[in-house]
C-alpha cells in the first residue's frame, strides 16, 4: 500500500463526509432513501415497475434494503478515478477490521461471496496452482464440516469449491470429523424461522473454536443474520473467529451486492489470490468494483456508529401501530413470532378462516402486490402471513394496514 493511495483515501473519506457526516444523520431514520438527490427520470416507470413497500424482510429478491443516501455520492467519486484495486482493497480493509476487530477484511460480493472465496482460501491457500485447479482439489483438503442443523441453501458456495460436506451433531461427532483432509469448519451464526437450536445438539462458536484451534482448523462464520446490532460482529472477532461473513447490503444499506469477508491475515490474502481481479481464479466471476469497495466500507463506518436502541424502539413502535389496526379487522387472529437468538427483528403473524373470509393465504399475497400501493408480505409456515418490519419507513405501517383494510372489506 502505497502512501499516496493511502492519502487519496483519506481525502476520498473527507470529501465525500463533508455536508452529509455521519452527525448530520441525527434525528434521521437512518434506514431512509429520501434523503437522496431526487432524479429528474421516472426509472422504474419507465421500464413498466412499480416499486413495493417491503414487509417481506431484507430478501435479496426485492432489494433487499434502501441504501444509505450518503453513499451514492462516495460511488460517484470514487467511479471517477482509476485506482489499483489491491491498495484500495488494503487500505479499506484495514478500516473494516479496525471496526470489526479482526486482523485482516476485505469486501466481498455479498455473504455468498464472502463463503465461497473464504473456502477457496482455506482449500487452495495463496498457491497458484492450486488456484487455478479449483474446483479439482486433487491433493488439497478436501473436506468441510458442517453442523447438520446448520446447513442451508447458502452453503452451495462452500461447495463451489469441491469439497465434500461432512455432517454432524453434537461436539463430539465434530471432534471425531476432524482429520487431515479437514479444510474448515463452517456454521451460522444466527437463526431464523422456529429453530430451537437448544433442543437440537448445536454447539456454539465459542466451543467449535475450542476444538477447531488446537487442531488447527478454520472455523468461518456465516454471520448475515447477526445484524443488527454491529456489536455481534465485533463480539466474533474478539472470539478469535477465522473468518467472518457479513452483508452489506442489507441491515447495513449498503450496496446490495457487496459483503465482508474479516479474519485472519493469512486467509484474507488468500482469499484476495482466489478473487477477483485475479483472472485464474475460481471468484474471477465474483467482481467487486471501487465504487462497492468504498461505499461498503462508508457503510460500515456509519453502521457502527448508529444508535441501534433507537432504532429498535422505533420498529417496535410501528410494529404496535400496525398490530393494533389489523386487530380491527374482523376475523383476523394477530400474534408476534419470537425473536431470533442474536437479534430482535419484529414480525406479526396473521391467521384467519380461509373459508370463512373466502380468502387464501395466496390470494392475499398476490392483492397485496397488485394494489397501489404494493405490498410484498412474508408466508406463515402454517396458515397466514407475517409482516416483517425492519427497516420500514415510518408510515410504512399505515399503508400496509390501509391495504388489508380494503382487501379484507370485500372478503
Amino acid at each position: 500500500m502505497t502512501a499516496e493511495a493511502d492519502d487519496m483515501i483519506s481525502t476520498t473519506r473527507r470529501r465525500i463526509l463533508q455536508g452529509a457526516s455521519l452527525g448530520s444523520l441525527a434525528g434521521l431514520w437512518p434506514f431512509s432513501a429520501s434523503g437522496a438527490r431526487k432524479s429528474k427520470r421516472d426509472i422504474y416507470g419507465e421500464l413498466g415497475i412499480r416499486p413495493v413497500v417491503n414487509f417481506q424482510g431484507t430478501y435479496t429478491t426485492i432489494g433487499a434494503s434502501k441504501q444509505a443516501p450518503e453513499l451514492f455520492e462516495a460511488q460517484a467519486e470514487a467511479a471517477r478515478h482509476y485506482v489499483v484495486l489491491e491498495e484500495l482493497q488494503d487500505a479499506i480493509g484495514r478500516r473494516i477490521s479496525d471496526l470489526v476487530g479482526s486482523d485482516d477484511a476485505m469486501v466481498s460480493t455479498g455473504t455468498a461471496g464472502a463463503i465461497a472465496i473464504g473456502t477457496y482460501a482455506c482449500v487452495a491457500g495463496e498457491d497458484s496452482k492450486n488456484i487455478r485447479q479449483l474446483p479439482d482439489i486433487t491433493g488439497m483438503k478436501s473436506e468441510v464440516i458442517i453442523q447438520k442443523i446448520h446447513r442451508n441453501g447458502y452453503d452451495h458456495a462452500v461447495r463451489t469449491a469441491g469439497v465434500k460436506i461432512v455432517e454432524v451433531e453434537g461436539a463430539e461427532q465434530l471432534r471425531k470429523a476432524i482429520n487431515p483432509k479437514t479444510a474448515m469448519i463452517y456454521m451460522l451464526g444466527g437463526t431464523t424461522g422456529d429453530w430451537k437450536w437448544k433442543d437440537m445438539n448445536h454447539v456454539g462458536v465459542a466451543d467449535v473454536l475450542k476444538i477447531a484451534k488446537p487442531a488447527g482448523v478454520p472455523v468461518m462464520v456465516d454471520a448475515a443474520n447477526m445484524l443488527p446490532p454491529w456489536k455481534n460482529i465485533q463480539e466474533l472477532g474478539a472470539l478469535g473467529v477465522d473468518l467472518i461473513c457479513a452483508s452489506g447490503g442489507k441491515h447495513m444499506s449498503g450496496p446490495q451486492c457487496s459483503g465482508l469477508l474479516a479474519g485472519r491475515k493469512d486467509l484474507i490474502r488468500a482469499a484476495w489470490a482466489n478473487s477477483n481481479p485475479h483472472s485464474n481464479s475460481s471468484g474471477r466471476p465474483m467482481k467487486v468494483g471501487r465504487e462497492e469497495m468504498v461505499a461498503l466500507w462508508l457503510a460500515v463506518e456509519r453502521y457502527a456508529k448508529l444508535d441501534f436502541k433507537a432504532i429498535d424502539k422505533e420498529s417496535q413502535k410501528q410494529a404496535n401501530r400496525l398490530e393494533g389496526e389489523l386487530k380491527k379487522i374482523r376475523g383476523l387472529r394477530t400474534s408476534r413470532v419470537p425473536f431470533e437468538r442474536t437479534r430482535r427483528v419484529h414480525r406479526i403473524a396473521v391467521e384467519w378462516d380461509e373459508a370463512e373470509l373466502d380468502i387464501t393465504t395466496k390470494q392475499l399475497k398476490e392483492q397485496l402486490m397488485a394494489g397501489d400501493p404494493r405490498v410484498a408480505i412474508a408466508g406463515n409456515p402454517k396458515q397466514g402471513v407475517q409482516f416483517t418490519v425492519f427497516m420500514n419507513d415510518p408510515g410504512d405501517e399505515e399503508l400496509a394496514a390501509r391495504r388489508m383494510r380494503e382487501i379484507f372489506a370485500k372478503a
